[in-house]
């Protein structure tokens, strides 16, 4: 007896070591957007950087009001409540007993009342993997609140890029589609005069009526993009006042993507994979601690009083104490299994965990070489566009003067709002890309007043 207690002792000092979460990283990006361009100080409330405070109202309300936030909300303050009594199983337990036994001889029955209480002293690292896997829990709780968070600021950033994009595409297209219109008119007079085939005319009257069918879908996208920002705000309908025209959101910079070890502490999946490994190494210590014998002290106080024709007479009270000693025997096997298997998860969740942060590392590689191709296109669409405008400029100037007719002026005019629409979509891609880049950052997190309420209770 002395022996097996003396080996559980020394064996309640001892805890299976946490693996290593290691993973080697590039020490810099390989797609250097940050250090060609200037960018404004690393903030929390990333959305900012657009300038737009509409958007940034927008964003704060999804986060206060949003229902997926609020759920995650929900489970991160559950799994908290668990976490203060994860080592419940460990702690001393009191029972209050009562039963009312028949003597075999039917002569006599018994009314007994006492005490019973157990302790198990969780030995072999129990205690440990107990708080591992409670700890795991509440971590894994905080990484979905967070991954929330970022979702659904990324989203209503996406959201509103898309409405204000589809509003001036919209736009765009009503002052193309007045310019088609000008110039099928202008070619059925020429036609009329003799000056141009009826084939130019018919070709014009086609590429007005696609023009008028292409208005249709800008506005589809809008609506769209209204309706998801109500859902995201966890309103039934959109406000009425986002569907007035705006300018698309420009960022003022890129924000400084930082080293790739970053990811470490900031992509909410990253911190979910790391509560994996820290949840499948307690399930192990618990699985290796059950191949050993479980020690607990047990005690109890027993009070009982029998009646015999109907004279109550107590019979004493009865007092025990000492340890409890549960030693697998035949089963051992299956739990020596058990623990192997448990060993194995433990290296699936590491491998999970280091392929999380190579996935992490290629999707923003992958977003600042599209961050950097669009801000190309955008800087060769404001320069096509400053052309055509100049184009557009001089052509009338000609009008005036009488060295350019009317169709000349729809021409030019019209060329220069196709250069516009490519600018547009060149200017929404541009900020969706940087919506995928700090998304992809995990977002720069969140307010500092927000990133708070998640450190503590909610």
């Amino acid at each position: 007896m002395g022996a097996v207690l003396a080996s559980g002792l020394l064996a309640g000092c001892m805890s299976t070591p946490m693996p290593s979460l290691h993973v080697d990283l590039p020490p810099h990006w390989q797609q250097e957007v940050a250090a060609r361009t200037p960018a404004p100080p690393a903030s929390t409330t990333w959305w900012h950087d657009f300038g737009d405070p509409r958007l940034d109202a927008l964003v704060d309300q999804a986060l206060a009001a949003n229902p997926d936030i609020a759920q995650a909300t929900a489970r991160l303050r559950a799994a908290r409540a668990l976490r203060g009594v994860s080592d419940a199983p460990l702690r001393p337990d009191l029972h209050f007993r009562t039963s009312n036994p028949i003597d075999p001889d039917a002569s006599a029955s018994y009314f007994v009342v006492g005490f019973d209480s157990t302790w198990e002293l969780g030995l072999f690292g129990r205690g440990q993997a107990l708080n591992r896997m409670a700890r795991a829990d509440v971590e894994s709780a905080r990484a979905q609140l967070g991954d929330a968070r970022l979702t659904v600021a990324a989203e209503v950033a996406r959201q509103w890029v898309l409405l204000r994009a589809a509003q001036q595409r919209e736009a765009l297209l009503q002052d193309a589609d007045r310019q088609r219109e000008v110039q099928a008119r202008l070619l059925d007079e020429r036609v009329r005069l003799r000056l141009s085939p009826p084939q130019q005319a018919a070709a014009a009257h086609a590429a007005s009526g696609q023009a008028a069918a292409a208005m249709a879908a800008p506005h589809a996208d809008a609506v769209a993009a209204a309706q998801a920002l109500a859902v995201l705000l966890g309103r039934s309908e959109p406000d009425a006042a986002w569907l007035q025209p705006g300018a698309i959101p420009v960022t003022r910079g890129i924000a400084p993507a930082g080293v790739p070890a970053d990811l470490l502490r900031q992509r909410p999946d990253v911190l979910h994979a790391q509560s994996a490994v820290l949840d499948a190494a307690g399930e192990l210590g618990l699985a290796k601690a059950e191949q050993w014998p479980s020690i607990a002290i047990g005690g109890s106080i027993i009070r009982s009083f029998s009646e015999a024709e109907r004279v109550s007479k107590h019979t004493g009270a009865i007092g025990s104490i000492g340890p409890l000693i549960d030693i697998p025997l035949f089963d051992w096997g299956l739990r020596h299994a058990r623990a192997r298997a448990k060993d194995e998860e433990l290296q699936a969740a590491v491998f999970g965990y280091r392929h999380t942060v190579l996935a992490a590392v290629g999707e923003v590689e992958t977003v600042l070489a599209s961050l950097e191709a669009q801000r190309i296109r955008v800087e060769q669409g404001t320069l096509a566009l400053d052309e055509e405008e100049a184009s557009a400029r001089a052509v009338h100037r000609r009008a005036q003067l009488g060295l350019a007719s009317a169709l000349d002026t729809a021409d030019s005019e019209l060329q220069r709002d196709q250069a516009a629409i490519e600018l547009a979509g060149a200017r929404a891609d541009h900020a969706l890309a940087y919506v995928a880049l700090c998304k992809a950052l995990g977002g720069g997190m969140l307010p500092a007043a927000t990133t708070a309420s998640a450190g503590g209770a909610p």
